[in-house]
């Protein structure tokens, strides 16, 4: 096996020691990063006068020649190699020979994994970001189209009020507008640069530690070494704000199993987010949806996995941050395929409206509102609640509804009820008259704030490019 290592030792490793200890299986997915990191520590050492112009142009291009053939599948990143960092170490040097093994002058192994681990986090955080935006502006197409989409909204998984889907969706823009933040928020906080923190006590070299941050376009340089190559706080914050947008995603997809079955069918999904029975031909399951639920329990296997391998490290780096890589890459690729699979399942999906409305007039969702009929007509609130209370009673004996019972039963409770009682509690009126901030008959002001928020990111993203 190929190792940067290896003076100080007398035996070979045993070979299942070997096997236990790699990680190019799964840190080759760091090639790029990798490179990237090491054309910067090399145009720092050029720089600096640690190599010669002629040294530091030749590891470059023999850099750039890796990751060219890398790219376009000429090197496969395998073989008998301990890391990605002895992958590349080793290509090098077999393509431009002894000056190869200057590139990790005044550079661990430590610092450099350090680097490209954070180069990592900061594109998928990038990425995931982009793919919550899109997720957003779905949302929000949604709740412009529904704004008269009436539904009954539920407490204990009971008809409680009714709303409208454009506010049951609103709910959950506020819901994603959070997990994009929390991504913008965290590669802010990350976004410093661990190289030249060498092993855990920094280097004898000159080394220009600004440069290097600055070529990688990081905000500046770690301002303590130890804590440069034993940091994964990133990785955690990155994983418990994945486990958070997974369950909102969950909670959304559960929802969307609810609606979909029989009982409720509240929602048709397209044919390509839904899947059939081996079994029973008039299935429609909602596999998909599924799926998103059952994967969130991954994502916080990982956050969990993480804090526990940290829990007990000492300062500075040990073998045990290794186990950082697969996790976060499974967790990654998991949130961004969901996020991908419920846009594309929410802009598909036919909502069925007349199944909405209907559920919502039954139910007793207007029950609130009949209490604050009375209240507006003088009837003390707590005892508005109890009449009312009677007359859900006697519409369940007599398998009514509140919109369907005679004004005399209306009377028989309190006298203060007139004709009028019927407008006051339809839909229409139950929904429009709650015009508080965030209520659904405020969702005019709700969306137009919501365009504004994604607007504002949109003039953000186009000023950064200029």
């Amino acid at each position: 096996m190929a190792q940067l290592w290896g003076g100080r030792f007398t035996k070979q490793e045993n070979e299942l020691v070997n096997a236990f200890n790699e990680s190019l299986t799964f840190d080759r997915r760091l090639a790029e990063q990798d490179i990237v990191g090491s054309l910067a520590h090399a145009a720092m050492l050029t720089q600096q006068g640690i190599l010669t112009k002629e040294e530091g142009e030749q590891i470059m291009e023999g850099l750039e020649s890796i990751h060219k053939d890398i790219s376009d599948g000429t090197l496969k990143v395998a073989g008998d190699y301990e890391d990605i960092h002895s992958f590349v170490e080793s290509n090098l040097i077999e393509r431009i020979g002894e000056t190869g093994k200057k590139l990790h002058t005044g550079r661990s192994r430590n610092d450099q994994v350090a680097v490209d681990m954070r180069l990592y986090v900061r594109n998928e955080l990038d990425e995931i970001s982009d793919l919550l935006l899109e997720l957003l502006h779905t949302v929000l197409s949604l709740m412009e189209e529904h704004q008269h989409t009436y539904m009954p909204g539920f407490t204990h998984l009971q008809k409680a009020q009714p709303v409208t889907l454009s506010h049951h969706f609103g709910a959950y823009f506020e819901m994603f507008r959070r997990d994009y933040e929390r991504m913008i928020s965290i590669r802010g906080r990350m976004n410093v640069c661990p190289l030249g923190s060498g092993a855990l006590a920094g280097t004898t070299y000159p080394l220009d530690r600004q440069m290097t941050a600055q070529i990688l376009e990081f905000d500046g340089p770690c301002e303590n070494s130890m804590d440069g190559v034993s940091d994964r706080d990133y990785v955690i914050e990155t994983l418990d704000a994945l486990a958070i947008a997974m369950m909102h995603l969950s909670r959304l997809s559960e929802e969307i199993c609810i609606w979909n079955s029989n009982e409720y069918q509240f929602i048709e999904l397209d044919d390509a987010y839904a899947t059939g029975s081996s079994i029973m031909p008039q299935k429609k399951n909602p596999d998909i949806a599924e799926l998103i639920r059952g994967k969130t329990g991954r994502v916080y296997g990982a956050l969990v996995q993480m804090l526990t391998t940290m829990k007990g490290l000492p300062l500075a780096y040990d073998k045990d941050m290794q186990e950082d890589k697969e996790m976060t890459f499974d967790a990654v690729d998991t949130v961004k395929n969901c996020l991908t699979l419920m846009k594309g399942m929410l802009s598909t999906s036919r909502f069925n409206e007349e199944r909405m409305k209907k559920s919502a007039q039954q139910g007793f969702a207007n029950a609130t509102d009949a209490a604050d009929y009375l209240v507006r007509k003088g009837v003390p609130f707590r005892d508005a609640h109890g009449m009312i209370g009677q007359l859900v009673l006697r519409c369940i004996e007599k398998n009514t509804s509140l919109d369907e019972l005679p004004l005399s039963e209306y009377r028989a409770v309190c006298p203060a009820f007139d004709e009028d009682v019927y407008e006051a509690i339809s839909l229409s009126a139950c929904v429009s008259r709650r015009l508080t901030k965030g209520a659904p008959g405020a969702m005019a002001e709700e969306i137009a704030g919501a365009k504004a928020y994604l607007r504002m990111i949109e003039d953000l993203d186009k000023s950064e490019e200029r």
